[in-house]
């Protein structure tokens, strides 16, 4: 397909005029994104080849607060997603080079422009474009930290999921691996449960704990401790003998007012069917 010159048309226009072209070369130049282009609209709906024309009419205008504002959103859309920013660099980068070629070619064929002219295009076209990443990256980066925080708020929560059975009875099963990160979340919780809700006796069921290490299973005694001061009875349910084991070996032990039981069962009949 020929380019079509316009030489008294803008350069705007001139990119109106030969978009095919425009995007025939910019997926010749972005090798390894053309093939993600359906993969990345069907996961996001985001489509690539329209939104490099809209960034291209935003550098040519020097619409600089619309093109922020559109790479922000364009930061948000991609962090939403988890698309691999990978794609997103190449794919900009080959629009630069796409716009520097169609703007040769204009300007060989508008010889009426003078060489500072340009120059002069060349700091606005590059500085819009460095503009347009950095303002999707800081973009991309806030909203992915709000997520991860936003979910480890999640996380925190449904790890320690205290239930009340009564006014002074609490339940605190506990599954999978516990870790020095999530005792800690389990001691900042509780205590303040106990200390908001009154808990006069918490069950912690530890049936469903799948490992522990020495050191959590000491930062675990540390906030039954911790529990024990504020006037609350700990009673410990479901030991698996891979934690006692771990903790015969590491030569610690519950404190006195601690109560075990096997069962979690065992602990409800006691603590809540006889009340």
């Amino acid at each position: 397909m020929a380019l079509t010159y316009d030489y008294s048309s803008h350069l705007k226009q001139f990119f109106e005029k030969n978009s095919q072209i425009f995007e025939q070369t910019l997926l010749s130049e972005a090798v390894n994104v053309k093939d993600k282009i359906d993969e990345i609209l069907r996961i996001g709906n985001i489509d690539l080849v329209t939104n490099a024309h809209h960034l291209v009419v935003y550098i040519i205008d020097g619409e600089d607060e619309a093109l922020k504002k559109f790479a922000e959103k364009e930061g948000i859309a991609w962090a939403t997603h988890s698309i691999a920013l990978s794609f997103k660099l190449e794919w900009v980068q080959a629009i630069r080079r796409t716009l520097w070629d169609l703007i040769e070619k204009y300007y060989k064929e508008n010889n009426k422009y003078e060489i500072g002219d340009f120059f002069r295009l060349e700091t606005e076209v590059n500085n819009r474009v460095d503009e347009f990443l950095n303002t999707f990256f800081i973009s991309y980066s806030t909203y992915k930290d709000s997520l991860i925080n936003a979910q480890r708020e999640l996380v925190e929560n449904l790890s320690v999921p205290i239930i009340p059975i009564d006014s002074s009875v609490c339940i605190l099963p506990l599954i999978g691996s516990m870790d020095t990160y999530r005792t800690e979340i389990l001691k900042e919780k509780v205590l303040t449960e106990v200390s908001a809700s009154r808990i006069e006796t918490l069950i912690m069921d530890l049936s469903g704990i799948a490992s522990m290490d020495s050191e959590s299973i000491v930062d675990l005694l540390k906030s039954i401790d911790g529990i024990a001061m504020m006037g609350c009875r700990t009673v410990i349910t479901g030991l698996r003998k891979e934690i006692v084991r771990e903790m015969t070996n590491a030569g610690v032990n519950f404190n006195q007012q601690t109560e075990t039981l096997g069962t979690l069962q065992q602990a409800l009949n006691e603590y809540f069917v006889i009340q």
